[in-house]
C-alpha cells in the first residue's frame, strides 16, 4: 500500500486557516466517500483497501469494518459542516474504494442522505458509486437509484478472462453485461472502467476489451494504464520473471486503438484518459478535481482539498473511526504556496479537451508553445483561439508537454 505524504501536523479540531475557511463556498463543493473493503485484494492494487484478514475478527477494534462504517462517515459529515459552516448545497458526490457496493446499499443511501440534510443537494446533482459487476444485482442497484445515486462506475478491466485472471478480478466477463442491463433498469447512467497494459495482454486482447465495452453502450467510459506499483503481488510476479513488465510503446498502441475505437463509436475524449458519449455524460466529480473546486473527503485515507488547503485521513478504518471521537481524522495536510497552485493549475487544466488559457502560463512557458506545436504535443489552432490542447500525440506525451510549459528558463 502506498505511505501518506508527510505534510504539516493537522489540527486535532480540522480547523482551516483563515484564508481557507474565508473562501469557503466560492467555488462548488463536492464530496467523496472512501469505502476501503474488497472481498480478496486485486494482484495490481495499492490502494488502501482491506479485506476481511487484514481487518481481523469480527469482534476486533469498533469501526474497523463494514458494518460501521455509515455510522462513522456521518460523524464525519458532522466535523465537515463544523469546519466549513454554510456552504451552497453540494454538487457532486462519488463513492469510491475498495468496493462500495459490498456494504448494505441502504448505507449508502443512509449516509447520501446525511449530506442532504447537512448541504443539502444541487438539483442537478451528479451522485456515483464505484462498483464490481459481481457486487451487484436488480435490488441493490433500484434501492441506491431509489436513495437518490444517479449513476454507477462499473469495474469491468477487461472482457479477456486470462486478462482478468493475471489482475486477480474476481468477476466472470459475461457479468458486465447483465450488471449493466440491471443499472439501465433502475435509471443508473453507466461508466465502464477499462485497464490496458495488463502483463501478458495482447493488443488483440484489448480491442476485445474495447469493443465488448462499446457493445454495451455505456454512456461513459475511462481507460487507464496498468501501473505495476511496488509492495504488490503484480510487482513480485513481474520481478520474478513471471510476467513480462509493459512497455511504453505497447500502452502507446493500445491508447490509440482506444481513442480510435471509442471516436468511432461516438465517444469523445474530454480527459486523457475519460470519454463521454455526451457533454452531460461527464464526471462532474472528477472534473472538479481537475478544476481545482473543493471537496471534502470522508473516510480511511482520504483526502480532501478547500481553498489551497489539502489533507488527508489516517489508513486504517478503526484509527480513522477512533479518532473521530476525538476530532479530526485529519493525519497531516499541506497548505499550497501560490506557485504549487499554479503548478497544478497546468498540471492538470492540460490534460483536459477544453485545454488551457494561454495567459496562466508564466514567461518560459509561453516561450515553448511554438516549439510544442510544431512537434505536434499542441493543436495550433486552438493555441491561435488563446488555448493550450494537446494532440493524440500530445496526450501520449502529456508528462513531456507539462514539464516544457512549467520552465522558468530562457525556453
Amino acid at each position: 500500500m502506498p505511505t501518506l505524504p508527510d505534510g504539516d501536523p493537522a489540527p486535532r479540531d480540522g480547523t482551516l486557516p483563515a484564508a481557507a475557511r474565508a473562501a469557503v463556498g466560492r467555488r462548488p463543493l463536492g464530496i467523496y466517500l472512501h469505502v476501503p473493503f474488497c472481498t480478496v485484494r486485486c494482484g495490481y492494487c495499492d490502494f488502501n483497501t482491506y479485506t476481511p484478514t487484514e481487518l481481523g475478527p469480527p469482534g476486533g477494534p469498533k469501526g474497523a469494518g463494514p458494518a460501521t462504517w455509515a455510522d462513522a462517515a456521518l460523524r464525519e459529515l458532522d466535523l465537515a459542516v463544523e469546519v466549513l459552516g454554510d456552504t451552497p448545497p453540494v454538487s457532486t458526490v462519488f463513492v469510491g474504494g475498495g468496493t462500495p457496493t459490498l456494504l448494505d446499499p441502504q448505507d449508502l443511501t443512509r449516509v447520501l442522505a446525511g449530506i442532504e440534510e447537512r448541504w443539502g443537494l444541487t438539483p442537478d446533482a451528479e451522485v456515483s458509486t464505484e462498483a464490481n459487476p459481481d457486487s451487484v444485482d436488480d435490488r441493490s442497484l433500484t434501492t441506491l437509484a431509489e436513495g437518490g445515486f444517479t449513476r454507477v462506475s462499473m469495474g469491468m478491466q477487461s472482457s479477456v478472462p486470462s486478462v482478468l485472471t493475471t489482475l486477480d478480478r474476481t468477476h466472470d466477463p459475461a457479468g458486465v453485461a447483465t450488471a449493466v442491463t440491471a443499472a439501465r433498469a433502475a435509471g443508473l447512467s453507466v461508466s465502464l472502467d477499462l485497464i490496458y497494459g495488463t502483463p501478458g495482454e495482447t493488443l488483440e486482447d484489448w480491442g476485445t476489451s474495447l469493443r465488448s465495452a462499446v457493445e454495451l453502450a455505456p454512456d461513459h467510459v475511462s481507460a487507464y494504464a496498468l501501473t505495476v506499483e511496488e509492495g504488490t503481488k503484480l510487482a513480485a510476479r513481474v520481478r520474478r520473471g513471471e510476467l513480462p513488465m509493459p512497455t511504453g510503446d505497447d500502452e502507446a498502441d493500445k491508447y490509440e486503438l482506444a481513442d480510435e475505437l471509442l471516436a468511432g463509436a461516438g465517444y469523445e475524449w474530454y480527459e486523457i484518459s475519460n470519454w463521454a458519449a455526451g457533454q452531460h455524460d461527464r464526471c462532474r466529480h472528477n472534473e472538479a478535481y481537475w478544476r481545482g473546486d473543493d471537496w471534502w473527503g470522508i473516510g480511511p485515507g482520504a483526502h480532501s482539498h478547500v481553498a489551497g488547503t489539502r489533507w488527508w485521513n489516517v489508513k486504517h478504518p478503526a484509527a480513522w473511526a477512533q479518532r473521530l471521537t476525538e476530532g479530526s481524522p485529519a493525519a497531516a495536510r499541506e497548505v499550497l504556496t501560490a506557485e504549487q497552485r499554479h503548478d497544478e493549475e497546468v498540471l492538470l487544466g492540460v490534460r483536459l479537451r477544453e485545454g488551457l488559457p494561454t495567459d496562466v502560463l508564466a514567461p518560459g512557458g509561453r516561450r515553448a508553445v511554438a516549439g510544442l506545436i510544431a512537434d505536434g504535443l499542441l493543436d495550433g489552432r486552438a493555441a491561435v483561439g488563446g488555448r493550450l490542447v494537446l494532440t493524440r500525440r500530445g496526450r501520449l506525451l502529456a508528462d513531456t508537454v507539462v514539464h516544457q510549459l512549467l520552465t522558468d528558463g530562457e525556453g
